[in-house]
């Protein structure tokens, strides 16, 4: 049997491979994504004060420090038996905002861009963002970093730090925002949105106009049909920082709505011997392996998934942009992978239409930015969406508030499975008898992987056997000596 191994997969956070094994008729027999490292911090938070943990779990990953930053704090929040005043809640969301469009911006020009604006068949050396601004010019590549700039300022200002986050403080935020401040962010708020739009126009002179990517989003090999996760307000509108998690099946129609307290009672986790990453499912469907269809225990979370699971979005140029994307699309759920690009961009514009309203809300200078904290504390969940998905804290402390017990299910962890199912689809879709496994076939495949913009740094909490290790001993030439491994 025939093996085919892409690794490293490029254009992600943290490190994968893949391993594709053909049968002698040259089609696929079967596709292993792994994910062979490990992070451990639900361990290492053992023991810890419960508040140091916002400050500590940001430092899982360089790309999401913010989500986990703010998945923690609200977690935190609630092992103390507290709520946050007003202002203190929206410059938290503020803040967050404009980690959505940092992030968002960096996946689409610098890791999903290339695949489009420079073709999945061009040559390796060319699909990176310097190929991107060979073909859209350099006006476009300074305003990309220019707008990441000022929204990396505006986490600075809120957030104590442009990446690793000290901004939550049980029951509140350490500091304020000044009128000058905040009128500062307004004017930058409404360069994020003519940005978020020039981006969903750009789209849509290089994407939505090219038949032939259209006809690869709608009828290639990236079409996976699951249940669709996503945060959703009181109106079942997106909402990244707070509400309800909620779930519909395949064909749109709600499954469950639940409260973050209530997860484990919706969410388990499969292990594979594999993969150091778990493979989160729907409780009470149950575990029913790696399927798609109605009847799958398995789901989405990303931004299609919420797009997917809510009634729309909660401003008005984003709400428009939905409604066109599921009009092109053919209308609610949307089940085409590559489809999560165009998503991820609504939800751009919904940031920078959000973070202006924020901005110009009269309680984001209030003076009130910490509530009391109750005498006893204990247990807490903490959820918001990631830039990836769905993000769950649930700390557990003792009496004095030393955490016992901490379990993490990221936005990557939830989108495992799919992921996996999403290799093996397109790779079974590509490479059949006949066909040459080149370069651009094998982009193809990660083209798969690269929709749901992993980050597996964050995803890695699980140790299935024996951790690997291969010393090799070389000459100065390069020749090979000795080679030691340990299974």
């Amino acid at each position: 049997m025939k093996k085919v191994i892409i690794d490293p997969i490029t254009r992600l956070e943290g490190h994968g491979k893949i391993e594709i094994f053909l049968n002698d008729e040259g089609g696929v027999e079967n596709v292993y994504f792994q994910v062979p490292e490990l992070r451990g911090f639900e361990k290492f938070c053992e023991g810890r004060p419960v508040e140091e943990l916002p400050a500590i779990t940001a430092k899982i990953c360089g790309v999401c420090p913010g989500c986990h930053h703010m998945a923690s704090g609200k977690a935190v929040d609630a092992v103390f038996g507290v709520d946050p005043p007003p202002t203190a809640k929206k410059l938290r969301e503020l803040f967050y905002m404009a980690h959505f469009m940092h992030s968002h911006t960096a996946h689409f020009y610098a890791l999903a861009a290339p695949d489009f604006v420079v073709g999945p068949d061009a040559p390796p050396e060319k699909r990176n963002i310097l190929g991107v601004i060979e073909k859209v010019g350099k006006e476009i590549g300074t305003e990309v970093i220019k707008q990441r700039r000022i929204a990396q300022e505006i986490q600075a200002l809120l957030g104590g730090h442009q990446t690793f986050v000290v901004m939550n403080i049980p029951g509140g935020v350490r500091k304020g925002l000044s009128e000058e401040e905040r009128d500062d962010i307004a004017i930058k708020a409404d360069g994020f949105v003519r940005f978020a739009q020039f981006t969903l126009q750009l789209f849509e002179d290089v994407v939505l106009k090219n038949k032939e990517y259209v006809d690869i989003i709608l009828n290639g090999p990236y079409n996976l049909k699951l249940h669709s996760m996503g945060l959703v307000d009181s109106n079942n509108k997106v909402n990244f920082y707070d509400g309800k998690v909620r779930v519909v099946d395949t064909e749109g129609k709600e499954l469950y709505k639940y409260s973050p307290p209530e997860y484990l009672d919706y969410v388990a986790e499969h292990v594979e011997p594999w993969s150091y990453l778990k493979f989160p499912f729907l409780k009470k469907i149950g575990w029913k392996g790696f399927v798609d269809g109605q009847n799958s225990g398995l789901y989405h979370a990303t931004p299609l998934s919420r797009l997917n699971a809510s009634d729309g979005m909660a401003t008005p140029l984003a709400q428009k942009e939905y409604e066109r994307m599921y009009a092109t699309l053919g209308g609610k759920p949307v089940h085409a992978t590559l489809a999560m690009h165009w998503a991820r961009l609504v939800e751009l514009l919904y940031s920078a239409e959000r973070c202006r309203e924020l901005a110009t809300d009269p309680d984001i200078t209030g003076k009130e930015l910490r509530a009391s904290l109750g005498p006893i504390p204990g247990e807490g969940v903490g959820i918001v969406e990631a830039q990836r998905g769905t993000l769950t804290h649930h700390y557990r402390t003792d009496e004095k508030g030393i955490v016992t017990k901490v379990n993490l299910i990221v936005g990557t962890t939830n989108n495992h499975a799919a992921i996996s199912m999403s290799i093996k689809k397109a790779a079974e879709g590509l490479i059949k008898k006949g066909v040459e496994v080149n370069n651009g076939i094998l982009n193809m495949i990660e083209m798969a992987f690269r929709a749901y913009d992993p980050c597996f740094s964050c995803a890695t909490h699980c140790l299935p056997g024996e951790m690997p290790m291969i010393v090799e001993v070389r000459e100065p030439d390069g020749e090979l000596l000795q080679r030691f491994v340990r299974d």
